[in-house]
């Protein structure tokens, strides 16, 4: 589905002048620092070009831009892309400046790319910055047009180093393509039209997913949900032709460790919000209500090939939230596999009953640590806009590690509080727990978060809410339009960091 370089090799730089790869053009990364200096290039008409740039105001050397220099010959490259870092050279500004370099190359229809590792920095986190930015870079929507035109593809890139590569050097290259690479599988899966990918399909794929890798996977039909007293899923998924799935997968990489982290996510694979129907315009975006399974799959991707030592149950509850006779309606009472009772008000809050049975289901299968990831509220986007995922916790120490990993990763994660009064804002008068508050303005991605703790119960837990973080309606930074991927880098680096480092 999604474009995969072919050929990621490495090579020790000489000069500018040295091009045995017949690449199209090179990358060279700049700090603002670096930019100020004479004959960075080496090349006395490259660096005349680049000055002249610079004294204009139209290269600073600030992160995110990067300029295209034709050589018009005096080099054995077409172009020699020159990057910003700004201040400082950092893991996110190489990936950055290589997600821009990996698009410029698509613009322009070339096909190899040089890129010279920065001096001064270490090797393996910036070839490791490097090959990620590149593999994101690349990745473009699916199309499905009749006569679609061949599209150009950045089929070999060599990274320069200022010494041979070693071994370690080598497994950073390997890790940084199974993180880009499960990013755009999370992608991917997320873009897929809503009648391409209903329940029982993205259960299809996770089955695929679990015999490449050796997961064991266990799916539910909606027969086996009803029976196992998940009125919740059930719920959910009453309303639609596509009947829900439970998907549970299950990775066991320490054998001699009782710990077992839970991951849930949502896979809501279309949601039209049920009886409580969503406004048309944008409804299309819908399609990516099934982000946070994606997100969950796309790290499987990662774990697939780097084998940490943690022990992971993954649960799915998969449903589609339409409107018919048969659905679910506002004022009705469910009653969850937990034995609690919810009050339901809103039927398009159906993203944290379902995440309740998936958080209640983990529990059982002998998970003690628990995250779920969902596109579960506007609301998120009211405080955060699409800048940043917001989590909830139960357990501040829980959450620590996870926050430095989004960090490594190079992704927003903002903790909001849990305070008790937030809590009561659930509490209903005829059932255990409600699933809406009677104003979702006000701290609704907080309340729909608690939802969710609420049968965590004990068990340390953490949510986030990828609502504004999981799609785009156009390109922003190094994310692309339509799905990120998010969390599938902040995942790789709390589940495999000792790979990654």
């Amino acid at each position: 589905m999604f474009t995969k370089i072919t050929d990621i090799t490495t090579r020790v730089y000489t000069s500018l002048l040295d091009n045995t790869e017949g690449a199209d053009a090179i990358l060279v990364c700049l700090t603002e620092a670096e930019l100020r200096q004479d004959g960075v290039l080496g090349l006395p008409q490259l660096d005349q070009a680049l000055e002249r740039m610079r004294a204009k105001g139209l290269f600073t050397g600030a992160s995110g831009e990067l300029e295209a220099l034709p050589t018009h010959g005096l080099l054995p490259y077409a172009y020699v892309l020159i990057a910003g870092l700004g201040p400082a050279t950092t893991r996110d500004t190489l990936r950055a400046a290589a997600v821009f370099a990996a698009r410029m190359m698509l613009a322009l229809q070339f096909e190899r790319l040089a890129l010279k590792l920065p001096s001064g920095f270490d090797s393996r986190s910036a070839a490791s910055a490097l090959t990620e930015g590149l593999l994101l870079g690349t990745y473009r929507i699916a199309a499905y047009r009749k006569n679609e035109p061949a599209r150009a593809e950045l089929r070999q890139a060599v990274l320069l180093t200022e010494a041979p590569a070693d071994a370690a050097l080598l497994k950073q290259i390997a890790a940084a393509e199974a993180v880009a690479e499960g990013t755009n599988y999370a992608r991917d899966l997320t873009n897929l039209p809503g009648n391409k990918l209903v329940p029982a399909s993205l259960a299809e794929e996770a089955i695929k997913l679990a015999q490449h890798y050796g997961f064991a996977i266990e799916v539910l039909d909606e027969h086996e949900i009803a029976a196992r007293g998940m009125g919740g899923l059930t719920a959910v998924g009453a309303g639609s032709v596509h009947p829900p799935r439970m998907i549970t997968l299950r990775y066991t990489g320490d054998p001699g460790n009782a710990d077992v982290l839970g991951l849930v996510g949502k896979g809501v694979t279309f949601d039209t919000g049920g009886i409580s129907m969503k406004k048309p315009d944008g409804m299309e975006e819908m399609i990516s209500d099934m982000g946070g399974a994606a997100t969950l799959l796309g790290a499987l991707h990662v774990v697939g090939q780097l084998k940490p030592k943690v022990n992971l149950v993954v649960v799915i509850p998969a449903a589609e939230n339409m409107t018919s006779g048969t659905a679910y309606r506002p004022g009705d009472i469910v009653t969850m596999l937990s034995g609690h009772s919810v009050e339901v008000l809103n039927t398009d809050a159906e993203g944290r009953i379902i995440l309740a049975e998936g958080i209640t289901y983990a529990k059982a299968q002998g998970a003690n640590r628990l995250i779920d990831v969902a596109t579960l509220t506007g609301a998120i986007l009211i405080s955060f806009a699409d800048i940043a995922t917001g989590a909830v916790t139960n357990d501040d120490e829980f959450i620590k590690p996870f926050l430095q990993a989004a960090g490594d990763a190079g992704e927003k994660v903002w903790q909001l509080p849990n305070y008790p009064e937030y809590r009561a804002m659930l509490k209903s008068d005829v059932a255990d727990i409600k699933n809406a508050t009677s104003s979702d303005r006000w701290a609704g991605a907080i309340t729909a978060g608690l939802f969710i703790g609420y049968f965590a119960e004990e068990t340390p837990w953490i949510h986030l809410d990828t609502g504004g973080t999981a799609w785009l309606w156009s390109a922003k930074g190094i994310e692309p339009k339509g799905a990120t991927g998010v969390m599938v880098r902040t995942l790789a680096a709390y589940l495999c960091g000792e790979q990654l480092t």
